[in-house]
């Protein structure tokens, strides 16, 4: 059963549907033909039988022939045509016209002649071997022949049963044929519509060996309809449209980021090469030019870690969270973050007012992100200016009164590396709001920019909020 099977499996598609098809019509037709066969001779027994049970045998012909038996006459009456009649006795004697075969005495046909039976029904063989059908019922109730003895004689009517037998073996072949061209037509059309029915995976089949061969993620199946082959095709041309948008994503993330990294690098290169070649030449750089060379390489190097950081941060899946998710303080995490924003803009006046709310994020992920929106404030704040933070009803602002962002710039704020034109002099990589936004939304939070009344800008976060976890004691 095991090896039919696997050489089943190895055949192609088509050809497993086209066979399973012809399987399926093989089995309904044959059900339906043993059915037709089973329910004609069904019939043709009972019409047979029908046939007998209404046949009553002349009482002359009857008498003659009981009197020819017995030897008192030599004349037998006209045959009974198309019947073959004999009498049998409580015995079990026969009594038959002499040109006919005598059919076989059953008990059943004996019990009918002593009385035991009002009739019998059955089949039997003649003496010629010939099936016969037999009726036999008991003269009990009719006038006995001459000479006989009421309810001792029994008479037995028979008809061959090849009447029945002929045209059931014609309609066995009949069906045989029709049955054969039937299953060999459903084959035929059970390939054709598998050819057309798989004619699309064809095609999604060529189209995926086409990008596995060209990596072109461009191609597109037609779809048509609503079956579930247009599901698949569809399923099919937005994946690869995905995937063709993630690689131009890819592709325009390494853009970026070496366009970020050149400018940072070719500085670091500069001020190294001048601090070797002074080494190497002997000239002494003044102590100012090589501190602030100092300075600049640390700097620089600075933000190389930190574009390095968050290019690490950004390479994750959006679907991927970057750590088990708990439940934390909101205003814990915005007051360290105001700890550190304090330690880079020593100059502002930063105000805080923080209501407690507990919301279910990362911790150190959401610290980033408020730290980067201080960032952004700290970086935009005039010297001596001042910021202001506030957390109400789990919405965290921070206001700062800096430039301000014009309007056709707000789109693009959370967008990797989009720096506004303002903001290309100062230092930063334009990540910082992009992992922002996707810190909070990974949080189920909202994040947006706003401009402020009068000069600056307002920075906002939305999560909702957790219960409080009880104190450990």
């Amino acid at each position: 059963m095991t090896r039919p099977l696997k050489q089943l499996r190895a055949l192609p598609l088509r050809s497993r549907l086209a066979l399973l098809v012809a399987a399926a019509v093989a089995v309904a037709v044959a059900a339906v033909a043993a059915a037709c066969w089973v329910v004609t001779k069904t019939q043709l027994d009972r019409q047979l039988d029908n046939s007998l049970r209404s046949s009553q045998v002349d009482e002359r012909y009857l008498s003659g022939l009981y009197n020819y038996c017995r030897g008192t006459s030599s004349v037998l009456p006209p045959s009974f045509t198309g019947y073959t009649v004999q009498l049998v006795d409580s015995r079990g004697t026969v009594c038959i016209e002499p040109n006919a075969s005598v059919l076989s005495v059953s008990s059943a046909d004996i019990a009918v002649a002593d009385g035991r039976k009002p009739y019998a029904l059955h089949s039997t063989k003649a003496e010629d071997g010939t099936r016969m059908r037999v009726y036999t019922y008991s003269l009990r109730r009719a006038t006995p022949p001459s000479g006989g003895t009421s309810g001792q004689i029994a008479v037995s009517i028979a008809r061959p049963l090849s009447e029945v037998d002929k045209p059931l073996s014609t309609l066995a072949w009949v069906l045989l044929v029709v049955s054969g061209i039937g299953v060999i037509g459903a084959g035929a059309a059970g390939l054709w519509i598998a050819r057309s029915g798989l004619r699309p995976v064809d095609e999604l089949t060529e189209a995926v060996e086409h990008v596995a061969r060209t990596e072109d993620l461009t191609i597109r199946i037609p779809v048509e309809g609503e079956d579930e082959i247009a599901r698949l095709s569809r399923s099919f041309n937005t994946m690869t449209a995905s995937l063709a948008s993630s690689r131009d994503r890819q592709a325009q993330l390494i853009a970026d980021a070496g366009h970020e990294l050149r400018t940072p690098l070719t500085s670091l290169r500069t001020n190294i090469e001048l601090l070797a070649r002074s080494d190497a030449t002997g000239r002494a750089i003044p102590p100012d030019d090589r501190r602030a060379l100092m300075t600049s390489v640390k700097a620089q190097m600075t933000e190389l870690a930190s574009l390095i950081g968050d290019l690490q941060e950004l390479s994750r899946p959006d679907a991927a969270s970057p750590g088990p998710l708990q439940v934390v303080g909101l205003h814990d995490i915005a007051d360290a973050a105001l700890e550190r924003a304090r330690l880079r803009g020593p100059e502002l006046t930063i105000r805080a007012d923080l209501t407690p709310w507990y919301v279910r994020a990362e911790p150190a992920a959401l610290e980033r992100a408020v730290v980067n929106i201080l960032d952004n404030a700290v970086k935009f704040s005039p010297p001596g200016g001042s910021i202001e933070v506030e957390l109400r009803n789990g919405e965290l602002t921070v206001r700062d009164h800096g430039p301000g962002i014009p309007a056709e710039d707000l789109p693009h704020v959370f967008e990797r590396f989009w720096r506004s034109p303002s903001a290309r002099q100062l230092p930063g990589s334009g990540l910082g709001l992009s992992i922002v936004a996707r810190t909070i939304q990974q949080a189920g939070g909202e994040v947006d920019l706003r401009p402020a009344e009068g000069d600056g800008t307002i920075a906002s976060i939305r999560l909702p909020g957790a219960p409080q976890l009880p104190p450990e004691h």
